[in-house]
């Protein structure tokens, strides 16, 4: 329940995004901290015909994009309030359903496969890979993606505890190196990790990973 609560608190106080961004479009993907910024939602492939999973979805704006690209697509977030969002904002949306769940407790259910799983600095941050990536791994259709984003380690290799709210919560802030490693005993293969550059005046990058079922 204490995770829960801090997820809950920090959802509450987030900015919701804005209605359309830079190019007027009502829906897109961004991979990064920094709006408008990095590459768009071709890092996943062809996704028509697709099912995709989000976990973290949070107010399902990135998850929503993905819908209108012809995907069929679930989200999962632990905070009650964001899936509450998610099905007011874009639950007009077809194939897509919104869940709330703790991410392993969820893909540890009989449900997939999919085609693609995603996280935007979400619980593949927060959630003990050992633990989570076989869960992943499980759930993916033969040759699917894994891809997921968040800020470059700052501190050598983690975990390290963060506060949200006044509650503490676990980060894994792997290096490159790492997720590879982890990503490779977890069964995956074709690994692919970048760092984004920031925006001109940034002076944080964002971690990209990706890798195949």
């Amino acid at each position: 329940m204490d995770v829960v609560d801090a997820w809950e608190r920090y959802a509450q106080g987030r900015t919701p995004r804005r209605e359309t961004n830079v190019s007027g479009a009502r829906t897109w993907l961004n991979w990064t901290q920094y709006p408008d910024h990095g590459p768009d939602e071709s890092t996943l492939g062809d996704l028509q015909g697709r099912t995709v999973l989000e976990l973290g979805c949070g107010t399902g704006c990135n998850l929503a994009h993905l819908s209108t690209l012809g995907a069929t697509c679930s989200g999962v977030d632990i905070a009650p309030s964001q899936i509450k969002k998610a099905g007011a904002r874009w639950g007009h949306l077809p194939g897509l359903t919104f869940h709330t769940a703790e991410v392993t407790d969820y893909l540890s259910r009989k449900v997939g496969p999919f085609d693609v799983v995603l996280s935007i600095f979400g619980p593949v941050w927060f959630t003990d890979p050992a633990q989570l990536l076989p869960l992943i791994r499980k759930r993916l259709s033969p040759g699917g993606v894994l891809a997921f984003s968040h800020k470059p380690p700052t501190a050598g290799t983690q975990p390290v505890e963060t506060l949200r709210d006044d509650r503490v919560v676990t980060r894994w802030d792997y290096t490159q190196e790492e997720w590879s490693a982890s990503l490779t005993s977890s069964g995956f293969s074709d690994i692919k990790v970048e760092t984004i550059s920031p925006p001109e005046g940034k002076g944080t990058g964002t971690l990209l990973v990706r890798a195949r079922a």
